[in-house]
């Protein structure tokens, strides 16, 4: 699986340099039928990792948010790729660096290996089941896991959606206790809890599967998780059902 990892980082660096060379530049964006916004950059990324996906030794069907289409179905071992070739397209509009490339593995409907890429902030997380969890910040690389669960006297990290409010969120954070939030775009979110700098991001507005799994590995094997609000794991079994439940991530 290391090997692996290494290899699918690597093309996650090459979405990368399509992402920024589109960033560098004025571009177009259109709106898809959902209304959510799409650019030249999406494509591009989209492309490098199809193409890097399907050189591997390892051919497996590939699930990503820019060709549902052309989804094929899981493979005899319920495997799949599950691919957000730019996550945060508001942030990449807006410029404010938020934005990541994520993909993962998935593997009886679990993110088995993740890896997501900040291009804007040259940062990168990365993990796979058996190898661990990792930050790689201005080429460095070094081990990450999460802080666990706060202390009782301890005031909770929160990490919220900046595009994204949700107005059932008050009660829930109520519910919480005493807390502080931190608004971030994209699947940084998870990043920053995998590393123990937040504590907990409740997601009570819609998501889909690739928005996820990428950091859903990255955080569970830095000691996290991510549950449903009946505490269930969040499952990616069924990739016909593109919309996942609210859910909320732990660092413990």
């Amino acid at each position: 699986m290391h090997d692996l990892l290494e290899q699918v980082l690597g093309i996650a660096y090459k979405a990368n340099e399509a992402i920024m060379s589109v960033y560098a530049r004025s571009f177009s964006v259109e709106l898809k039928a959902d209304k959510s916004p799409l650019t030249e950059a999406d494509q591009a990324a989209h492309n490098v990792i199809m193409q890097g996906l399907q050189a591997l030794s390892l051919r497996l069907p590939i699930l990503s948010e820019e060709d549902i289409a052309g989804f094929t179905g899981v493979d005899s071992e319920s495997r799949y790729w599950l691919v957000d070739p730019l996550d945060g397209t508001k942030e990449f509009i807006k410029r404010n660096g938020e934005f990541t490339v994520n993909i993962a593995l998935i593997q009886n409907g679990k993110p088995v290996l993740g890896v997501v890429t900040a291009p804007a902030l040259d940062t990168a997380y990365l993990a796979a089941e058996g190898v661990g969890a990792f930050k790689i910040e201005n080429g460095q690389r070094h081990a990450i896991q999460t802080a666990g669960k706060p202390a009782p006297d301890k005031v909770w990290r929160v990490m919220g959606s900046r595009s994204h409010p949700s107005p059932d969120l008050a009660a829930w954070l109520d519910k919480l206790g005493r807390h502080q939030v931190q608004p971030m775009g994209s699947s940084l979110k998870f990043g920053v809890i995998a590393e123990g700098n937040a504590d907990v991001y409740p997601r009570l507005g819609p998501t889909c599967l690739w928005d996820t799994a990428a950091s859903h590995a990255i955080l569970l094997q830095a000691g996290g998780r991510i549950e449903t609000l009946q505490g269930e794991p969040l499952s990616y079994a069924n990739p016909a059902e593109k919309l996942n439940p609210h859910f909320v991530a732990w660092g413990y």
